[in-house]
């Protein structure tokens, strides 16, 4: 996902998504009211750009938080975003906060997933995606997208196929590009070989798609909601999004309210 020269100085990383973005020297000096002959001699190095330069052109190429950082430190600037583990005595606020959500939406499943997709934090309800899955896909971390797909994941206990999550496979593949994250391009390029090679045909007989889980109760049918943080300051915020399983109908409803006071008991 980089070019060939991995981009070392300020210049070069300006230039790199500068070129990502398919924008021309004029056109992204007309969108952030720099002079072209100024943004030309900041990309071959022959003028060192200010930190306000800087985190201006990285707000006009909208890179991501990880990346501006990344751009700040290589202009010899602090970077402004910290990156803390999810786990820290820092997070603890919005770890809870978190948590108290994941609990709330008892008794649907929910989960939290990192950047990559790995489960970080679940609510209860949430072993029911797992109850009967292949167990090499349990091993820790639990990656989500791989659950979604794989004929061992969710697949095996459900009516969910791979064509499902075609959707946001695709969605992801195209941040990656945006984003230049090699990481989350080779958990694309590992999931995709598992989706169908054509789209499904037919007309759509309902607004969203949904998955019927096989459950000790019988089939609950859900759909999902995937959530991000409106304005995180931090790297670890940033990648963090929130999915909630919630009931397609009453019955679906009612068996996971009797599957949660049995778990209670």
């Amino acid at each position: 996902m980089r070019t060939e020269q991995e981009p070392q100085t300020a210049g070069e990383l300006i230039r790199f998504w500068r070129t990502r973005r398919g924008l021309s020297q004029l056109e992204l000096s007309l969108e952030a009211n720099v002079s072209t002959r100024h943004l030309s001699f900041v990309e071959t190095g022959r003028s060192d750009p200010s930190r306000q330069l800087l985190v201006h052109l990285a707000q006009q190429l909208d890179l991501p938080i990880a990346e501006r950082n990344r751009l700040l430190l290589a202009g010899g600037f602090a970077p402004p975003y910290r990156e803390l583990p999810y786990d820290g005595e820092l997070m603890q606020p919005l770890r809870e906060s978190l948590e108290r959500l994941l609990a709330a939406h008892e008794p649907n499943p929910a989960l939290i997933v990192d950047g990559l997709w790995n489960v970080i934090e679940s609510n209860r309800a949430a072993s029911l995606l797992w109850d009967g899955i292949d167990p090499e896909l349990l091993e820790p971390p639990i990656n989500l997208l791989r659950l979604g797909v794989h004929p061992g994941g969710l697949p095996r206990i459900s009516s969910m196929t791979a064509a499902c999550n075609a959707p946001l496979i695709h969605r992801l593949k195209r941040r990656s590009r945006e984003d230049a994250d090699p990481a989350l391009a080779g958990l694309v390029e590992e999931v995709e070989a598992y989706l169908p090679g054509e789209p499904p045909a037919g007309q759509a007989t309902q607004p969203v798609v949904s998955l019927r889980l096989q459950t000790p109760l019988g089939d609950v049918e859900l759909f999902t909601i995937i959530a991000t943080l409106g304005a995180p300051l931090d790297v670890t915020a940033a990648n963090l999004a929130i999915e909630t399983f919630l009931p397609m109908d009453p019955t679906s409803a009612a068996r996971l309210a009797e599957l949660s006071a049995a778990r209670s008991i």
